[in-house]
């Protein structure tokens, strides 16, 4: 604590009287992306408590492990900054107020979150997203590197770093004296071959079927799975999840069985995994000059997630409005045309939906929903066939009815005459008088 003292007074953490020899050794976990490296820390920590409370010899909130962000820009104040912040939500307490103002210099900021994590008896320090320090501009890449050495060295506080493949340069030039000088170890974590483990995970995965109908799992599929995915696990989560969604989609609209095939995993990988086809080109060709420009997953995430925000809500409505869509048929007891909410669904109003469906059901009784789909479509485009449709509310303004020329009415009935009929008949053929009706009185 004395030493800790005396690096903040003088803003450099190898000050110090007092020498205490020090056993931590750093780790770093470098893989590729959505291979599952801050899952597996994440799970691993989750067996921890964060903090412990100590009320013999002293009073003590001791910190066990605390995990961080490395700033998009490698920013050593930032990762200050980051540390404060966490460290409230931890303890409670306000740290960030007190030292993570932005006029404070970054040298003063290190020596206060050093004496922090030596006060908190820090068990490890983790910090995720390493690579970012490749974008990190000036010395602020080399004064970040050399103040994690410090703390393992100086301070005594594990380091652990995780990267994707983009943080090799980092451990293969500027900090490989560091590493063999502290006994810093390095994992990487390939993405998964098509062996014994690919296969384990798959077999798990696959018990994971949403749909109605459930689908074996062959080996054609499993090497398409491989294929669209080339071992990553996170892609291939993410292709399982789209590829069910499709197929009930389809399922909804086509009245189809829900069943997955080979064909259903390369039309969701063609249709939603376009934003990683560049990665996913350099994979299959094992470009690592390639592979290192594609090394972040975290925009399929948020593509992923807006595409189940646009479907669902549909989805949704469909399964409420077609109660029959299991028998593919409308007409029964209670029952809702399913036909009636697909042409809703694809924006016609209900008064006009409900004719076109009772029409083309009569015309077509054995056809499938996507014919008599379009059924419908051919009658919407034959004026004559049309119904009206719910549109815009008409205006104030009537648009008078032009009166029938007397001319014509006279033509008409002289017509009529000349074939034998008087001027009566001769409406009523015309259409334009009724025939009048007479019932009882």
């Amino acid at each position: 604590m004395q030493d800790g003292h005396e690096r903040i007074l003088a803003r450099d953490l190898s000050a110090g009287r007092h020498y205490v020899g020090g056993t931590a050794e750093g780790f770093a976990l470098i893989g590729a992306s959505g291979a599952g490296k801050s899952t597996a820390i994440n799970r691993i920590l989750s067996y921890y408590p964060q903090v412990v409370t100590h009320d013999e010899p002293f009073s003590l909130q001791q910190v066990v492990w605390l995990k961080l962000d490395c700033p998009h820009q490698g920013s050593p104040k930032q990762l200050c900054m980051h540390f404060f912040q966490e460290l409230d939500l931890a303890l409670g307490t306000r740290t960030f107020a007190q030292f993570g103002k932005t006029r404070n210099p970054v040298d003063l900021m290190m020596a206060q979150m050093a004496q922090l994590a030596n006060r908190h008896a820090l068990g490890v320090l983790i910090i995720d997203e390493i690579q970012h320090l490749t974008l990190a501009k000036g010395v602020g890449r080399d004064a970040l590197l050399n103040f994690l050495v410090t703390l393992i060295n100086t301070i005594g506080i594990p380091v652990i770093m995780i990267g994707t493949m983009g943080a090799l340069s980092l451990f293969q030039d500027d900090f490989r004296q560091a590493r063999r000088a502290n006994g810093l170890g390095c994992a990487v974590w390939e993405r998964l071959r098509p062996e014994s483990a690919w296969d384990h995970f798959v077999d798990v995965l696959w018990k994971y079927q949403w749909t109605r109908q459930e689908t074996p799992l062959t080996d054609e599929i499993r090497y398409v799975l491989y294929e669209e995915s080339q071992g990553v696990i996170d892609v291939l989560i993410k292709l399982f999840m789209l590829a069910q969604l499709q197929v009930m989609e389809q399922s909804a609209f086509r009245n189809t069985p829900e069943v997955m095939d080979a064909r259903l995993f390369r039309e969701t990988s063609a249709r939603h995994l376009k934003i990683i086809e560049p990665m996913m080109r350099a994979l299959k060709t094992n470009n690592q000059r390639e592979i290192s420009k594609y090394d972040d997953l975290r925009p399929l995430d948020s593509h992923v997630s807006q595409v189940f925000q646009n479907v669902m809500p549909q989805m949704e409505t469909i399964s409420l409005s077609m109660p029959g869509l299991d028998s593919g048929k409308g007409g029964e007891s209670g029952d809702v045309d399913p036909l009636i909410g697909v042409l809703v669904q694809a924006g016609l109003a209900t008064d006009l939906a409900t004719p076109m469906a009772a029409k083309v059901r009569a015309l077509h009784p054995d056809a499938s929903m996507l014919e008599l789909i379009g059924f419908v479509s051919v009658l919407l485009q034959d004026p004559g066939n049309a119904v009206p449709r719910k549109g815009k509310r008409p205006s104030g303004k009537q648009v008078p009815r032009k009166p029938l020329a007397v001319s014509r009415i006279s033509d008409m009935v002289r017509k009529g005459q000349e074939v034998g009929r008087n001027a009566e008949e001769s409406l009523i053929a015309a259409g334009l008088i009724r025939r009048p009706q007479f019932g009882p009185c």
